[in-house]
């Protein structure tokens, strides 16, 4: 019976202990005791500071602006309207586009001066200069009057040039006028002491305002072999008939 009772106290005792170590891991697990080893070193305090983080490739520096835009805070954000500034609206300054618009030539935008030329000899030399402030085109080729006479004389076809004679304000073009047969054979002649320039229209239709250059005093001998060249843009190119 005794060794019954002992038996059974010594199994108590065993429990009890069990009991009591179990307790003890489960306090060590709370932190209350032993400290992990597998954490140790992980954690820091609460007042340790935390590591900079390292900034992406192309990212501000420290104290730039946070937006994408390049633009630091204060400053005006380029717009497409900053691109009207000096002269960059793609407008014109300094007049508008018709001060450069071409106009025909005749009488009220040009000067004109008739002069004899000894070679080729019985012909005249007709210089057309641009007095006006825009570009002009010398159409065709020059209608001419001599004194009192009732047709205009015929033009040189093969003097057309290539394209339309156009005068810069102070620029000149020529026509030269063969006035008479240098063999004497032409027919009609006669002296005259004036002449009247017609400038073609534009369409060929029409003649506009002419001019009245002075001849010489004792006058020019024309017969009915008097024809015209096509204005030139050259002086060679209108002697050269």
């Amino acid at each position: 019976m005794t060794s019954t009772r002992t038996a059974r106290t010594r199994l108590f005792l065993s429990a009890a202990t069990v009991a009591l170590a179990a307790l003890s891991l489960t306090a060590c697990d709370d932190g209350s005791g032993v400290e992990d080893e597998g954490t140790a070193g992980a954690s820091s305090s609460t007042g340790d500071a935390k590591p900079a983080a390292t900034a992406p490739s192309g990212a501000p520096a420290s104290g730039a602006p946070a937006s994408g835009n390049g633009v630091a805070k204060g400053e005006k954000t380029p717009s497409a309207a900053d691109g009207k500034a000096d002269g960059g609206s793609g407008k014109e300054t300094g007049g508008s586009t018709a001060s450069t618009h071409p106009v025909t030539c005749d009488g009220s935008n040009t000067k004109t001066v008739a002069a004899p030329l000894t070679r080729p000899v019985n012909h005249m030399l007709l210089t057309v200069t641009n007095t006006g402030t825009r570009p002009c085109f010398l159409y065709g080729y020059p209608s001419v009057r001599f004194g009192e006479a009732q047709s205009v004389p015929p033009v040189i076809a093969d003097s057309k040039p290539q394209a339309v004679v156009t005068l810069s304000p102070g620029e000149s073009g020529y026509s030269s006028v063969n006035l008479s047969a240098a063999d004497g054979s032409g027919a009609n002649g006669y002296t005259a002491k004036s002449l009247t320039v017609y400038f073609q229209s534009r369409s060929g239709e029409g003649l506009t305002a002419g001019a009245t250059p002075p001849v010489p005093p004792k006058g020019v001998y024309v017969d009915d072999s008097l024809k015209v060249t096509y204005w030139q843009q050259s002086l060679d190119d209108a002697v050269s008939w």
